[in-house]
């Protein structure tokens, strides 16, 4: 640096100087573009495929640098159901039927949903800060059951003006009875009276939720039921409130032990959201 200050008088480096570029501007191309071809191509494939294209040899390393000078970096991709030609119209429909509902409109709408909500919570919601080389530290291992978890299976409904209780739902599967007389009757049928009547009744199109009995409830209590495109959890709001829900549960300091404990606790973490 004191050399070159010397001979030119300032300390930045000559056009050209330092490190050649392990790439050309063609290779760098041919990166990004196979990429974009490929997306689910990782870095050492990449590094194999412009070796035998070009004769080229980077390291997955450079490969892996040029991508992030495209924009283009690894990340986990979305989960999703898979959706027929029927079921993305349907969608598009209902999203088109709601496209200029303002605050008002969809502050009459009560989402509701069911969740299965796990004792051993799902260790992908949760990240762990450790050293390099630590990746099998007991302290960092969280141990999964191969067989079916024990949990609950919950229902619950939000609105923009508050929630229902939290339901737990027991001694067996959901059926339409059931549906109709533990949570219809105690907790929908109240919500619609407090909201009046422009209250928009939101539930899937779960079989319980369309039995004969429920139609005949809803419709005698005159709730309006809002139209759901099938496979379509994602339209709703309240998934992310079972996500919150699952992710306080996963970040509780002491494990729960029992469904009991487990129990307690989604309550407690129902109760305390706004």
């Amino acid at each position: 640096m004191w050399n070159r200050f010397k001979e030119t008088g300032n300390v930045r480096r000559r056009p050209g100087a330092g490190r050649p570029r392990a790439t050309t501007s063609s290779y760098d191309r041919y990166i990004q573009l196979t990429v974009r071809r490929n997306r689910t191509e990782n870095a050492t494939q990449l590094q194999r495929q412009l070796l035998l294209a070009t004769g080229r040899r980077v390291s997955s390393q450079t490969a892996r640098n040029r991508l992030h000078e495209g924009g283009l970096y690894a990340r986990r991709p979305m989960v999703c159901i898979p959706l027929t030609p029927h079921h993305r119209a349907a969608r598009r429909r209902w999203a088109a039927e709601h496209r200029d509902w303002e605050q008002h409109d969809w502050s009459q709408v009560l989402f509701t949903d069911e969740s299965q909500l796990s004792l051993e919570s799902d260790t992908r919601r949760v990240l762990v800060w450790r050293d390099r080389g630590t990746r099998n530290n007991p302290a960092f291992v969280r141990e999964r059951s191969q067989y079916r978890r024990a949990g609950w299976m919950v229902w619950g409904g939000i609105s923009i003006g508050g929630r229902t209780d939290l339901h737990i739902i027991r001694n067996g599967t959901l059926t339409g009875r059931r549906y109709a007389d533990e949570i219809l009757r105690p907790y929908v049928i109240p919500y619609a009276v407090a909201i009046g009547d422009s209250f928009v009744f939101q539930d899937d199109n779960a079989q319980p939720h369309r039995a004969r009995l429920v139609e005949n409830m809803l419709e005698a209590e005159t709730i309006q039921r809002m139209e759901w495109p099938a496979c379509s959890p994602d339209l709703n709001p309240i998934e992310h409130v079972w996500d919150m829900l699952g992710r306080r549960i996963a970040a509780r300091p002491r494990s729960l032990a029992t469904v009991r404990d487990l129990e307690i606790a989604l309550l407690g973490e129902w109760n305390s959201i706004p």
